[in-house]
């Protein structure tokens, strides 16, 4: 008897849907791991070196202590009451420990409201609030989730109605988008973000693009911004940000605000401002979802999961539709809502946890800046290659120029010329970097993404191994 379910006879829209970020070069990636492993391997590297995708414990990156503290007491609350307890965990990790426990009975383990448990919410939003000079956020209008994808998702699929309903996503953009667009049969709308003006966002081509939208008759839902941006590390002035929810209300278009790199920001002259508070210092009434996730920061607890969605000016009918689709799930997990109330509300100066958590965050922070700007300038002195500065976020993404012989090579493979060197930079050097096709990009242009996650020792071996990759490649490929 023949299967029944095949990729042939499987929805269209996800075998037609793509994530690059673990894609082809990631699969390969595995499969080279794997041949390491054997004796006499005869593999150029002893090392893959996954650059690929914003992971950063996975790169030796050590977690917070203060986060970890409290979530082992949250998850063993025995500890409290044991005499140990004192020499090993700080009174302030102890106190908010018996505050969480406090407000979610049952601990870890139970079910919480599927919005995220009440005591958490209102953690969050009192954090919130702090952060945008007072502005009030009800946590009724808080989505506790598993990090920030199930939040897109979850307003995609509730606004999104069919193809002839768009969103407008930035270009180069990060594959969540374009993948979750196809899975709820949703249309992007790309807007360019200007490589020559600093990956620049320009509100004339959110017009040019909105213009275009609607002569195709499409209905155009909802506006996706990336502040810091992936791949691209900008970081967006208010200005540039007012301009952008002037359009948004005078168009009658949500803002999806992607804040996930919120606290990673590194350009002198620079620093981060949530959409949220531009929308209320203007007393804007545009609809407004910003989401923000424990998985990116100095922290990176990516496997926890963690996020919010916090839905601004947004009717009292569309959240009951989001706490529905909640429900669906029954809840995010709960470690992960802890973190999340943890990374907005970290401790402060004169508490016993303060100091080590201030040396830890300047510690990692003003490392990422220094690895930064290492790859960076060594990128813009290879031949054909330019790449603006990472402002924030944890990604470069440089703009390559291959000789003729080069893509001629790709184009027998079945490959872009990005996706051709991404494959033969892993298969020389260990290195697993994003073709830049697989986050859409200027046609005619080639890019890839790549973090400077790995640790300071690493950074100096990825620089020296793609430098010396990219002088091979390009002499045996040049006209």
């Amino acid at each position: 008897m023949a299967p029944g379910l095949t990729v042939e006879t499987a929805n269209r829209a996800a075998v037609e849907c793509e994530y690059a970020v673990r894609g082809e070069v990631v699969v390969a990636a595995g499969a080279l791991e794997a041949k390491l492993a054997e004796p006499g391997n005869a593999l150029p590297f002893e090392k893959v070196v996954r650059c690929n995708i914003g992971n950063p414990q996975a790169l030796g990156q050590k977690p917070v202590t203060f986060f970890r503290q409290v979530l082992a007491l949250c998850d063993w609350p025995a500890l409290l009451d044991m005499p140990e307890a004192a020499a090993i965990f700080p009174k302030d990790v102890q106190a908010r420990a018996r505050a969480i426990l406090g407000g979610i009975p049952g601990g870890t383990g139970p079910y919480s409201h599927s919005q995220g448990a009440p005591f958490l919410r209102q953690e969050v939003a009192r954090a919130i609030e702090r952060r945008d000079g007072g502005h009030h956020c009800d946590p009724n209008n808080l989505y506790l989730t598993d990090g920030a994808s199930p939040a897109v998702q979850a307003v995609m699929r509730a606004s999104l109605r069919g193809p002839e309903d768009a969103i407008l996503v930035p270009v180069p953009q990060y594959p969540l988008y374009s993948a979750t667009l196809r899975l709820c049969n949703g249309s992007m709308i790309p807007y360019y973000l200007d490589e020559a003006n600093e990956w620049g966002l320009s509100v004339d081509e959110l017009a040019r693009a909105v213009g275009e939208a609607r002569a195709a008759g499409k209905t155009v839902r909802g506006l996706a911004v990336i502040n810091p941006g992936n791949p691209t590390g900008q970081c967006l002035s208010e200005e540039n940000m007012r301009d952008v929810v002037k359009f948004c209300e005078r168009e009658g278009i949500a803002l999806m605000a992607d804040e996930v790199y919120q606290q990673n920001v590194y350009a002198e002259g620079k620093a981060f401002s949530s959409f949220k508070k531009v929308v209320c210092d203007l007393g804007s009434g545009v609809e407004l979802f910003s989401f923000h996730s424990i998985s990116k920061g100095f922290y990176g607890e990516c496997g926890r999961r963690g996020g919010y969605m916090e839905a601004h000016n947004v009717s009292e009918s569309f959240r009951a539709l989001l706490y529905k689709l909640s429900s669906v799930n029954l809840c995010s997990n709960l470690n992960g809502q802890i973190c999340m109330s943890l990374v907005m509300n970290p401790p402060q100066e004169g508490e016993e946890s303060y100091p080590l958590f201030a040396q830890e965050r300047e510690a990692i922070l003003s490392s990422l800046k220094r690895r930064s700007r290492k790859l960076v300038a060594a990128l813009n002195e290879l031949e054909g290659v330019s790449c603006n500065e990472a402002q924030g976020a944890m990604y470069a993404f440089p703009q390559i120029r291959l000789p003729a012989r080069a893509l001629a090579a790709a184009e027998a493979e079945g490959r872009k010329g990005d996706q051709f060197y991404s494959m033969e930079l892993l298969k020389a050097t260990g290195v697993v970097v994003v073709a830049g096709t697989g986050f859409k990009q200027v046609e005619g242009t080639l890019h890839f993404r790549t973090t400077f996650l790995p640790s300071e020792e690493d950074i100096d071996s990825v620089v020296d191994k793609v430098t010396q990759f990219h002088k091979s490649f390009m002499e045996k490929y040049r006209d």
